[in-house]
C-alpha cells in the first residue's frame, strides 16, 4: 500500500531549510570560522540518530535515488554501519549499567567514529542533496543539552561568543512533525514518534504499513467497512 506523506515531509522540509539558512548566515558572519569545503568528509564520520519523520524522508528519497544493482552495494554498506552502530550502543548500555555518568557517556559517543553508508569512494555524499539537517549543520557551532559543540577543524575560537544552533530546538520540531504523523496514520504503536535510528538503519528499514503499524481505519476502508488490499 502506497502511503502518502508529503503534508509531513513538507514540514521537514522547511526545517531543513530553515537549517540552510542559519548555516549561511553564520558562514557569511564568520567566514574564517566555518572550514566546510568539497570532499572535507569530517562530519561524515560522526555518530547520531534521526526522528522518525527525518528517517522516513531520507529512506524514501534514497529509494527514490537508487535502483537495482546500484543500490546493492549501499545497502551493504548500511548494514556493516549499522552493526557497528549497533556494538558501540551497546557498550554505551553496558557503561551506563555499570554506573558511568551519563556525561561521560555523551562524551565518549561523541569520540566514536562511524563511516556514513552514504559517503562514497570520492569523499561526496551520495544523497547530499537530501542529507540530514545534523550534516546541515555541521560545521557551526550548536548546542546539545547546553553544551556547545563544533567541528574540531572550524576556525571558531574557543571561549569567543558565536551564534549557536540549539540542536535540541531543532529535535523539538521534528519531534512534533513525528507526533502529527504517528496520529494521522493511526498507527497501534502509539510511541513511534520518540523513536531515533541512525542513518544507516534508516536506509535499510522497510517503512510499509506492517512496519508503521497501520490499522484497517488507516489503510482505506470501502462502504461496507471491509479494509482495501
Amino acid at each position: 500500500m502506497e502511503i502518502d506523506f508529503t503534508p509531513y515531509f513538507e514540514q521537514y522540509k522547511a526545517v531543513s531549510k530553515m537549517a540552510d539558512d542559519v548555516f549561511e548566515r553564520v558562514k557569511k558572519e564568520h567566514p574564517k570560522g566555518v572550514a566546510c569545503a568539497i570532499k572535507c568528509a569530517d562530519c561524515c564520520y560522526a555518530l547520531f540518530d534521526l526522528a522518525l519523520i527525518e528517517a522516513l524522508y531520507i529512506n524514501h528519497k534514497f529509494n527514490q535515488k537508487f535502483q537495482g544493482k546500484e543500490r546493492e552495494p549501499l545497502i551493504e554498506k548500511a548494514n556493516r554501519a549499522d552493526r557497528k552502530v549497533y556494538m558501540i550502543k551497546r557498550r554505551a548500555y553496558q557503561k551506563m549499567q555499570s554506573g558511568k555518568k551519563e556525561v561521560e557517556l555523551l562524551t565518549d559517543l561523541a569520540a566514536e567514529r562511524c563511516r556514513c553508508p552514504l559517503l562514497n569512494a570520492k569523499d561526496l555524499c551520495d544523497l547530499y542533496e537530501e542529507r540530514p539537517i545534523t550534516c546541515r549543520l555541521y560545521g557551526i557551532p550548536t548546542s546539545i543539552g547546553g553544551s556547545g559543540h563544533t567541528c574540531g577543524k572550524s576556525g571558531f575560537e574557543e571561549g569567543k561568543q558565536y551564534p549557536t544552533v540549539s540542536l535540541d530546538t531543532i529535535q523539538g520540531k521534528l519531534f512534533v512533525i513525528s507526533q502529527e504523523l504517528v496520529a494521522g496514520i493511526k498507527t497501534k504503536h502509539v510511541k513511534m514518534a520518540d523513536m531515533l535510528v541512525p542513518v544507516s538503519m534508516a536506509l535499510i528499514t522497510v517503512y510499509d504499513a506492517e512496519h508503521l503499524g497501520m490499522t484497517k481505519t488507516a489503510k482505506g476502508t470501502d462502504k461496507k467497512g471491509q479494509a482495501d488490499d
